[in-house]
């Protein structure tokens, strides 16, 4: 399995303060033919550094670590690719709670996901892939649960314009996708074949500004638009 189209590996850094850990997922990923172990940091700041100097297509990232969290290191790190008109790598947030405020505030920030810290190998090399090829690497209700849980009691924020330009049919389909809802499941709920679902969900990502389907439904919470109007 090639990392890119190009065939080269998909590159990912490690941050995590655990030395320990950290040599147990240099070992994972360094004995996948698709991927390559680019470098490891023991905190948030040491990992923004080293994302700035390898440029990482993946960052696995830790949330409670010394000198600066992985929530900080997280926004730091997309904010820094926007400033330099460049790509921020994907980064998929390690927690060791399923139900994890600390890794709703990573998401927000702009991770692409969360894994357990206890997950089966196999799984973080599957997120790992998942990520770089574009989606979430959190099941569809542990999204949704996961963002009901910290959006709870907060007021949603006004709806944005950009929200207006979509099609009455892209409006049906984001609302199913918030929900947690797959491609052939809104396939099959619109009456759809899944390349066009694919399609129109590229079109309201695009529209929305938003990265992938992780945050079309932190968007959905934050402006209560999980109900069709």
């Amino acid at each position: 399995m090639s990392g890119t189209e190009q065939g080269t590996p998909i590159r990912v850094l490690l941050v995590d303060d655990q030395a320990l850990f950290r040599a147990g997922i240099r070992m994972l990923v360094s004995s996948q033919p698709d991927l390559e172990f680019v470098g490891e940091a023991a905190n948030g700041a040491e990992g923004v550094r080293l994302a700035r100097e390898v440029s990482p297509d993946v960052v696995l990232m830790d949330i409670r670590m010394p000198v600066m969290d992985g929530i900080a290191a997280t926004t730091e790190i997309v904010e820094a690719a926007a400033r330099s008109g460049s790509s921020a790598p994907r980064i998929v947030v390690l927690t060791t709670f399923d139900l994890d405020e600390a890794a709703a505030r990573a998401i927000r920030g702009g991770a692409s996901g969360f894994v357990l810290k206890d997950a089966e190998p196999e799984f973080l090399l599957a997120a790992i892939r998942t990520v770089h090829a574009g989606s979430a690497v959190i099941a569809a209700g542990a999204t949704r649960e996961l963002f009901q849980f910290f959006s709870a009691g907060e007021p949603a924020k006004p709806q944005p314009p950009e929200f207006d330009t979509l099609t009455a049919r892209e409006r049906e389909i984001f609302v199913l996708a918030a929900r947690g809802l797959s491609n052939s499941e809104i396939a099959a709920t619109e009456f759809l074949s899944e390349a066009t679902v694919k399609t129109h969900i590229s079109r309201i990502l695009s529209k929305l500004g938003l990265r992938d389907r992780v945050q079309m439904v932190v968007y959905a919470f934050e402006h209560g638009l999980t109900a069709v109007d």
